[in-house]
């Protein structure tokens, strides 16, 4: 579990930003399936993602995204790992393959979302944001999370958890000019394996 914990240059739970959201959010708030809740819904509700509100900033570390107010999803699971691990419940990190529009005739990217221990089970939490008709929830049951998987498309969800982002879109995420950019170039693919199977 303790690589579920560790603060990272992505994650980093220590900024002061970072630190003073989380003081802020858990103030007598106990219980961490409570902190859980209270994070997953600030990130999933208070941080637009930055396709939705046409963001001009791109943004990829935890603190950065509070600092700016939006990310993509990759960048909001973050924010939501780094709050997360600040109170000392581990977090990680999942990966869902997607088209890139409404099929696939424009190819596939990877899709992130978090997972966190939370009463002895890996709880899988998708902060993306609610619009167009997305409904992703707080469940320690049932995962309810923003998109399905459609056969029919080759899209799947990928096996496992990962502690850390992943690598290759938080290059992009660093590198990145606009949105334009950042939509045309996020990867398809995940090389690494996961922490936990």
């Amino acid at each position: 579990m303790r690589l579920f914990l560790q603060e990272s240059r992505h994650i980093d739970f220590s900024a002061p930003i970072v630190a003073g959201k989380a003081h802020t959010l858990f103030s007598g708030i106990s219980g961490d399936i409570e902190k859980a809740r209270v994070a997953f819904e600030f990130v999933r509700d208070e941080i637009p993602h930055s396709f939705d509100c046409n963001a001009s900033v791109i943004t990829a570390k935890a603190s950065d995204v509070l600092l700016h107010g939006t990310g993509i999803c990759h960048a909001k699971s973050n924010l939501l790992a780094a709050l997360l691990r600040s109170q000392g419940i581990p977090s990680g990190f999942c990966f869902q393959r997607l088209t890139r529009g409404v099929d696939d005739a424009n190819g596939y990217l990877i899709h992130g979302y978090n997972a966190a221990w939370l009463d002895r089970l890996w709880v899988k939490l998708d902060a993306r944001g609610n619009t167009n008709g997305k409904n992703a929830g707080f469940s320690l049951g049932e995962p309810l999370l923003a998109f399905p998987c459609r056969p029919q498309y080759q899209e799947y969800f990928l096996p496992g958890i990962y502690a850390n982002p992943h690598a290759a879109t938080m290059s992009l995420l660093e590198r990145a000019k606009s949105l334009q950019d950042v939509l045309e170039n996020l990867p398809d693919t995940v090389n690494e394996a996961p922490d936990v199977e």
